[in-house]
């Protein structure tokens, strides 16, 4: 218990300057106002940011994003504190005991230890219960609507699945996303907007499902891509600039060729990193 010490004198400080913050008597205006409503889009942003360093692979902007994270579950609990709702304390034990409640191969000595994937069975089993328990009774009561659309359609389909409404193999699933463009392009063709936009939306959660059948993270994914896209768009605004062009006033033929051309370049740089190796 000794190595926690510092941890908990730290966690302990940092819920004093919340208290502080939040006291009537001096504390700071812009925190008093705030509520929970008007806390949780930073709360999220905080969420997006640590995944954002995450990716960049950079540890110190982690350590402080986690920081700045922990600070808003702070925030939240010192709200719920001042009515009566709960502490940081009840949700320290709430997790805790819901980490225990989902373990059981690790708590429980007569469960034993067992495979990942037995582990990941079991914990979804017992997250079924817990939502029974509260009388959520539907497969996919309790998806949070504030999820980003793509995390939300693949946790969705995976509750779905997991009642046995899922496709057995990708290719069938391949086939639906034919199914689903060909409707794209009928509603483009008959210029209704509305429609045009169910069906893309239907194409998209098509989509989903394909990258969950394939085990792949649709959220990642699109990340990569966007990711991609930009680096690729830089570069061609680079070579333009390096040719004294604006690159805005090509052709759009023009700018394909740029496009290509970064492409090259991509996969040159990556034969040569082989090489190297």
């Amino acid at each position: 218990m000794t190595a926690m010490t510092p941890a908990l004198t730290q966690l302990q400080r940092l819920i004093e300057i919340m208290a502080t913050l939040r006291n009537p008597n001096g504390g700071c205006p812009w925190d008093l106002e705030q509520t929970f409503e008007t806390i949780a889009p930073y709360t999220l942003e905080e969420a997006y940011e640590v995944y954002d360093a995450i990716n960049r692979g950079d540890m110190g902007e982690l350590k402080d994003e986690l920081g700045d994270l922990l600070l808003q579950i702070v925030f939240h609990a010192q709200m719920a504190h001042e009515q009566a709702l709960f502490s940081i304390a009840d949700v320290a034990q709430s997790i805790s005991d819901k980490m225990v409640r989902r373990h059981p191969h690790i708590f429980d000595a007569e469960t034993g230890a067992r495979s990942a994937d037995a582990v990941s069975t079991a914990w979804e089993d017992i997250k079924a219960a817990e939502r029974s328990a509260k009388r959520h009774m539907g497969a996919l009561s309790g998806v949070a609507l504030a999820l980003p659309a793509l995390t939300r359609a693949e946790k969705l389909q995976r509750r779905a699945a997991r009642t046995g409404f899922d496709w057995p193999e990708a290719q069938q699933i391949f086939d639906k996303l034919e199914e689903e463009i060909d409707e794209v392009k009928e509603a483009v063709a008959n210029e209704d907007r509305d429609n045009t936009e169910e069906e893309i939306g239907d194409l998209l959660f098509v989509c989903v499902n394909l990258a969950r059948k394939l085990k792949i993270d649709p959220e990642a994914a699109l990340r990569r891509a966007n990711d991609k896209f930009e680096s690729r768009f830089h570069g061609m605004e680079a070579l333009a600039q390096a040719e004294g062009i604006t690159f805005s006033e090509l052709s759009l033929d023009e700018q394909e060729a740029f496009w290509q051309r970064v492409k090259q370049d991509e996969r040159a740089k990556f034969s040569a990193g082989i090489d190297a190796e």
